[in-house]
């Protein structure tokens, strides 16, 4: 009888470790699938990495690129999140600053897909873009590039997303403008980023093909120096009609600054990247120092079903008006959970990339802050090419 006792009880507790261990199983299975790119059921969290400048001279710029996937992060998520192939999904935001250095953008990727799961991972910068595509495709996670550099999507990379319009298409009318309005001999004064080198490596024929003059070409590190009156001082001595100047828009705008403060008349050939309205703000909340400046059109003079809603819900928590870096950002969130929809998967990356130009065509009237009507084979968003210029203090649009 005692023996039959001590078997019973032995096959309870062998039974009792079974169930525990079922359970067990069962919960981190559970939490495997609430990482990105798992395949769970309701309740799942996909992660959305992020790896920018959110310190040092270009932190304004990376928290800037930040706040609009916040906004779509939280939008998405308080309307109970998304469902792809009849599971809902929610998003989780991992960020970490690289300080807008290439090689900290590929650490913290790296440990975003290892420490995450992460499948989607967006940088606000060419060479963090670059420096990702090494390993990108055999990590197997998706690149949400916000950089207009062609040559990101000329890569052959099949991972990877050129958010914002290819820089490219401005070199043209941007030099017809600066020609036209002010002469033919330019100063170059671009960042010294692998982007304001590829900038100024593309604008230079053009200008030169059209009959101008570099007379100055030097680059301005950001993330070093934060005194530029010597090399403003050094380039207004060639008498240059035309400054070429860009990087993130607070420091921009204090090379255009300083140029103005020692004496210069002349035009503004802005790179994309420095935004009009945000180099206005710095310089006193007007445009007077950047009479005869070109650049891209700034997202409050833009209009598009879903523009005046985005500024508003912006401004609920902002004091200032958005930028067209924030606003992309928050659309492609957009465009990235129609893809998964219309792939029916969260976590297959090829079949993702392949529903990209569905997703757009998919993207909801309301959060049209742009218009996407396409993505390319490349991975490039189309978009309408917007340009503006700073006449007797007024910005003017011109649309092509």
């Amino acid at each position: 009888m005692h023996s039959l006792k001590k078997s019973l009880f032995g096959s309870f507790l062998l039974l009792m470790l079974l169930i525990l261990g079922a359970c067990g199983s069962e919960e981190e299975a559970n939490d495997a699938d609430a990482k990105s790119g798992g395949s769970g059921g309701s309740g799942g969290e996909v992660t959305i990495g992020y790896s920018g400048p959110l310190s040092g001279p270009a932190a304004s710029y990376g928290e800037e690129t930040l706040k609009g996937l916040k906004i779509a992060v939280e939008d998405i998520n308080e309307a109970g999140g998304f469902e792809v192939d009849g599971k809902t999904y929610t998003y989780k935001l991992e960020t970490i600053d690289d300080k807008y250095l290439p090689n900290e953008t590929a650490a913290n990727a790296k440990r975003l897909v290892q420490e995450e799961n992460a499948k989607f991972i967006y940088s606000p910068h060419s060479g963090g873009i670059y420096a990702m595509q090494v390993f990108n495709e055999m990590e197997d996670f998706i690149i949400m590039g916000y950089t207009s550099e062609p040559g990101v999507t000329d890569q052959g990379n099949k991972l990877n997303v050129r958010i914002p319009p290819r820089y490219d298409q401005y070199l043209e009318p941007f030099t017809d403008y600066e020609m036209e309005k002010f002469g033919k001999k330019i100063a170059f004064l671009p960042t010294a980023s692998q982007y304001g080198k590829d900038w100024a490596e593309m604008l230079k024929p053009v200008w030169e093909e059209k009959g101008g003059e570099v007379v100055f070409n030097e680059s301005i590190d950001f993330s070093k120096d934060t005194d530029f009156q010597t090399i403003v001082a050094n380039a207004l001595e060639e008498k240059p009609d035309v400054l070429f100047i860009g990087g993130p828009s607070e420091p921009t705008a204090l090379v255009a600054k300083q140029a103005r403060d020692l004496g210069f008349e002349g035009g503004f050939l802005i790179m994309d990247q420095a935004k009009l309205d945000e180099m206005a703000a710095v310089l006193g909340g007007n445009y007077d120092m950047l009479e005869g400046a070109i650049s891209t059109t700034p997202l409050i003079h833009t209009e598009f079903p879903g523009t005046e809603e985005y500024i508003k819900k912006y401004k609920e928590n902002n004091d200032r008006d958005p930028s067209a870096e924030s606003a992309f950002h928050y659309v492609s969130l957009y465009v990235l959970t129609e893809a998964m929809k219309a792939a029916g998967s969260v976590d297959d990356t090829k079949a993702i990339m392949a529903a990209f130009d569905e997703g757009a065509k998919n993207l909801p009237e309301d959060k049209q802050v742009y218009m996407i009507p396409e993505v390319g084979e490349d991975g490039g968003f189309g978009s309408m090419l917007r340009i503006a210029y700073v006449e007797n203090g007024e910005i003017q649009v011109i649309e092509k």
